[in-house]
């Protein structure tokens, strides 16, 4: 069974025209923006719309103006020698950021990020913007971790958002400490929305902005987080703080677009592996992961990122696919597109039914080298997703309540992927000679997630029971923002029990190699039988009639190394069954 993800522009009727014949009528698809005069910003619009201020008010900071361009670095710097880093010029542009102050050589740190922040929130309030400081919470060591909502809206209030009519985007940066460019992107593009040049899009969007999703890691700058654990492989798990921060801002504020700003390794293990270096500027990918709703994915291709790879052209930027090879056996060769498992944000955003995205720069292992130039594809690539957000704001609305209508009308019928896999292929990667910085295409064995092939699929139950002792999946669940109801009285149910039939203990891994984790997993196999079981009250059970039933059939799936069996939340297959039928019993929520 393959289960295709990829929906090119000339398959089947325009996305609009579609939605308009399965919702509300919708508006015609304007044209994909085109690059302005000023390059990655768009242009301020001749008249606001109506809902606008009269005049928009002078910007609070100054937008990146031109400057001459900059040669790369004329001697060997980082890993390579000048020749390479010729290739990467410095654009024609400067920025108001802390690490680009003059004679600055250090990345920003977390006290200059929050006084950024704090400073756009005291500045973001004239003109009909409020720019709001969320607070959520702290890091592993107590760094406060904080994002800043801008919003047209008087009442900024989450649920004041969403019944406002305009779709929220969600914006986060750094989830890797050692992959600084991105968060230092979102502080421009913060300031650009606080009185600067995207400001006009707020007529049409709320946008959240999480500059720096792991302070501790950036501090030290490592990857993982100060518990050791990779915390964009945490979100359907949420054990850090860090990742709950974020579970936290899409539970409020269930933003239907969603972009996740990352660094990748330059030279590495492929300059080991291949014998060349990465050369695209940018590597861009939507959500590819079982069960996603198609039309979700087909937004993503023809709305986003068609639009996405045409700024970042015009800007003179190259851009690929994402992938990645293995860390763990330089003998492996192959080089798959990022991981199809329900633990990356990309990936759970992607089953929370929002436009989900993944943006990384070639940035890991040479440190400033070329900071200018990353930051800056960042900057290109995030404003044309919400430039394409804005342009689109009605449909965006149009097709995540049909999504959510639809994901929601199939419980007890069909089927879910309980476990796929990329498609095995063929690829050439652009990379570049390590000395003479020349083209070199490499053939490669590739692991293409644009189509899955299901490997592991049951009917789709109409929920799961959970026994009386699961407080602690309960707990996550709702973190995640699912809808619990508790038994309030004995009886039984119609379902599908767990019987493991193997088990060992291994670790969790995925197409990088294994995964930073708190201690390993247990690998279960089990067999699903037919009865009729007894439950108590107090018991718990969590319906699939409702928009995160994808998400939830990930979490409580036993035997798949991102379950909560399989990490020790749930205890054993004894305490989880699949209800094959609605409960006859008295339910009440779990608040």
């Amino acid at each position: 069974m393959t289960v295709s993800m990829s929906f090119p522009r000339s398959a089947g009727a325009p996305l609009a025209l579609l939605l308009a014949g399965l919702v509300a009528c919708t508006t015609p698809a304007p044209a994909p923006p085109q690059p302005s005069a000023r390059g990655v910003f768009p242009p301020v619009p001749a008249k606001p719309p109506a809902s606008a201020p009269a005049a928009p008010r002078a910007p609070a900071v100054e937008a990146p103006v031109p400057v001459a361009p900059k040669a790369a670095a004329s001697a060997a710097s980082g890993p390579y020698p000048a020749a390479v880093a010729a290739r990467f010029p410095d654009p024609p542009v400067s920025y108001r950021t802390p690490a680009f102050q003059p004679g600055r050589t250090a990345f920003t740190t977390n006290e200059e990020v929050q006084a950024v922040l704090r400073g756009l929130a005291q500045e973001g309030r004239a003109g009909g913007t409020t720019a709001r400081l969320l607070l959520l919470g702290s890091s592993q060591t107590g760094v406060p971790l904080q994002a800043l909502l801008f919003t047209r809206q008087a009442d900024a209030e989450a649920a004041a958002l969403l019944r406002s009519g305009r779709p929220t985007v969600l914006l986060v940066g750094q989830q890797h400490g050692d992959e600084p460019a991105g968060s230092e992107a979102l502080l421009a593009i913060a300031q650009e929305l606080a009185g600067g040049r995207l400001e006009p899009l707020l007529d049409r969007l709320n946008v959240i902005v999480l500059p720096r999703a792991n302070p501790d890691g950036a501090r030290d700058m490592r990857r993982v987080t100060a518990g050791g654990i990779d915390a964009n492989r945490d979100h359907l798990l949420l054990k850090t703080p860090e990742a709950q921060a974020q579970a936290q801002l899409v539970r409020e504020y269930r933003p239907a677009v969603v972009v996740d700003a990352h660094e990748y390794t330059v030279a590495g293990r492929y300059l080991e592996k291949f014998g060349a270096l990465q050369r695209v500027d940018a590597m861009v990918q939507y959500a590819t992961i079982a069960n996603l709703p198609p039309l979700v994915t087909r937004a993503a291709e023809e709305w986003f990122r068609q639009p996405l790879v045409a700024r970042l052209k015009a800007e003179g930027l190259s851009t690929e696919w994402y992938y990645t090879t293995s860390a763990d056996d330089l003998a492996d060769k192959k080089v798959s597109m990022g991981g199809v498992q329900p633990d990356n944000g990309r990936n759970v955003n992607g089953l929370r039914n929002a436009v989900s995205f993944l943006i990384e720069t070639r940035g890991v292992g040479i440190g400033r080298l070329h900071f200018l130039r990353r930051v800056h594809t960042h900057v290109t690539a995030i404003a044309s997703i919400l430039q394409s957000a804005a342009d689109r704001s009605d449909d965006i609305l149009k097709l995540r309540q049909f999504v959510d209508n639809e994901v929601s009308a199939s419980a007890c019928q069909g089927e879910l992927v309980v476990e796929a896999a990329p498609t095995p292929s063929e690829y050439v990667l652009p990379m570049l000679d390590p000395q003479t910085g020349a083209d070199r295409p490499v053939p490669v064995a590739w692991d293409s997630s644009l189509a899955l092939r299901a490997t592991k699929v049951r009917p789709r139950p109409c929920g799961y029971w959970l026994a009386n002792s699961q407080s602690d999946a309960v707990r996550r669940l709702r973190a995640l923002g699912v809808n619990v109801q508790q038994l309030a009285q004995d009886g039984d149910l119609r379902a599908e029990a767990y019987r493991e039939t193997a088990r060992e203990e291994g670790v969790r891994s995925d197409v990088r190699g294994s995964i930073a984790d708190m201690g390993g997993i247990v690998k279960v196999k089990v067999e699903t039988v037919p009865a009729l079981i007894d439950v108590k009250a107090g018991g718990y059970y969590v319906p699939l009639d409702q928009p995160l039933a994808n998400l939830i059939g990930a979490a409580l799936e036993p035997d798949t190394q991102s379950s909560y069996l399989s990490h020790r939340i749930v205890d054993s297959v004894d305490d989880v069954a699949r209800v094959m039928s609605p409960p006859a019993v008295k339910l009440t929520p779990v608040p």
